[in-house]
């Protein structure tokens, strides 16, 4: 492992994260919110540890797979450690902790809180919490590799080890240009969605502010009340278009534009993401309405918003859905696990993970009544090997085995066990609101130090997809052992 090289890298990190900074500080200075200083000593503090580590270290090597996880797992902690300074030297939050959880969440694209009143919270601030959104939704190392060609040769390490999903795809030979290409598409969607919430009656800084949110399927809201503040239904449904093509692979976008339509529409994981979401929209609209939450339209509107937020991991909320019947909770809970596409800016297990245990579940049911058939399992044509699939369940493996012993160590907070479930779930899957004491009108305040570092960690953990973090820490003797 090149450690002065991955220092060198995560130096570049820390520049990109410091010019990201830039426009809350500006904000700051403009509309005077009390906040400039705390920002400066951030800024300076990471222009600082940004340049020692890049211009004080002059080596070049190419990226090995084990220099990919070190520089993606320690250039998510560093940023966020640094990225937590403007909160806690602002005040936004009590302890430094606090302000680590909250830019945690903002990186991965959680959008859980320890903030209770956002509107206490000075507007530069909210600015840099929401802007850490957009930078995690695409990823910060996607973003240095669209950058630094440079830093190419190897890149796809670096790639691979940050992208969501059991498959990580190049749209073009070389990876700095795959990355242009997504963040091109990513910028696109931003400011189009930006433009449309204004035209929906959002003032400038509400719609940036819940633009980030969106298409970094985050769910960071600049009001207490989420999008429950905006009245009508234009929001709400154009929020939840966003959310729905946010949650898609962004390869897919990448074959819209180059109009390959017949790639897009065969896509099995995006069919099945699609039926997941209107089954179960049609639920919980019907179990709404027979136990009596509104008109049809009303309960429709709110079905729809509340199954892209969850399914697309956003979080926002439009209403206090853990005031819903017991039926519409247990359908939203499932679409915390399932999560969205592959290749998406969301978080979850990911329907192809889904999609390739259902169709090995029935290969394993045709070879019990037929045990000399050999069929292989394929996705949109293509035959995925055992090695893919082997990955796919021991990624289910790890990902319950952590589901399980997280929550029960959350128990011992003193909290119920719904709470528990649901406080790690949405750690793991990304999401943001739980239920009960961590519902959507709730935050994670509550909890003490301890369990905030603990889910910070939970956190990491489902962003990088576990392999990343564990394989880093693994020590040698462990993996070439025998078992």
């Amino acid at each position: 492992m090149n450690k002065l090289f991955i220092i060198k890298i995560l130096g570049i990190l820390v520049l990109i994260e410091g010019v990201f900074m830039l426009p809350s500080a500006m904000h700051s200075a403009f509309i005077n919110d009390g906040a400039l200083n705390s920002f400066l000593i951030a800024l300076a503090v990471v222009f600082v540890v940004g340049i020692s580590a890049y211009f004080l270290i002059n080596t070049k090597a190419s990226v090995t797979p084990k220099d990919g996880l070190a520089i993606v797992t320690c250039g998510w902690i560093i940023v966020s450690l640094l990225g937590a300074l403007p909160l806690y030297l602002s005040d936004s939050v009590p302890t430094y902790i606090d302000g680590f959880f909250e830019i945690v969440s903002g990186f991965t694209t959680t959008g859980a809180s320890v903030i209770s009143d956002i509107s206490a919270v000075p507007k530069s601030v909210v600015l840099w919490r929401s802007t850490t959104h957009w930078i995690g939704g695409m990823g910060i190392l996607v973003l240095t590799l669209s950058l630094l060609p440079k830093i190419g040769v190897g890149g796809f390490q670096i790639f691979k080890a940050e992208s969501p999903g059991p498959i990580a795809g190049k749209i073009d030979p070389k990876m700095s240009q795959t990355a242009k290409r997504l963040y091109s598409i990513y910028i696109v969607i931003t400011l189009i969605l930006f433009v449309l919430l204004m035209l929906g009656g959002m003032n400038a800084f509400d719609s940036i502010i819940h633009t980030f949110g969106v298409v970094g399927t985050g769910g960071f809201s600049s009001k207490v009340e989420s999008v429950g503040y905006f009245k009508g239904d234009y929001i709400p449904l154009v929020m939840s278009a966003f959310m729905m093509i946010c949650g898609t692979n962004f390869t897919l976008h990448y074959y819209l534009y180059k109009k390959k339509l017949s790639l897009v529409f065969k896509d099995e994981e995006l069919k099945t993401f699609y039926t997941i979401i209107i089954f179960a929209i049609l639920i919980i609209s019907l179990n709404l309405f027979l136990n009596g939450f509104g008109s049809l339209k009303e309960v429709l509107i709110k079905a729809i918003f509340q199954v892209t937020s969850i399914a697309s991991t956003s979080g926002f909320a439009n209403a206090d859905f853990d005031l819903w019947p017991s039926a519409s909770k247990f359908t939203l809970l499932i679409l915390y696990f399932f999560g969205s596409c592959a290749g998406s800016t969301a978080g979850g297990i990911k329907i192809i993970r889904i999609l390739i245990v259902l169709k090995t579940i029935k290969r394993e049911i045709i070879k019990v009544i037929h045990p000399k058939a050999v069929i292989p399992i394929k996705v949109n044509g293509k035959i995925i090997n055992d090695k893919i699939i082997m990955g796919i369940f021991a990624f289910l493996g790890i990902y319950m085995a952590v589901f399980i012993g997280a929550s029960i160590l959350i128990t011992f907070s003193g909290v119920d066990i719904m709470t528990s479930i649901s406080s790690v779930a949405t750690m793991l899957s990304n999401v943001g609101p739980g239920f009960k004491l961590v519902g959507p009108t709730r935050t994670f305040e509550f909890y003490s130090g301890g369990y905030k570092l603990l889910f910070s960690f939970l956190m990491l953990l489902g962003r990088l997809e576990f392999f990343t973090v564990i394989a880093l820490i693994t020590p040698k003797q462990s993996i070439r052992g025998d078992f």
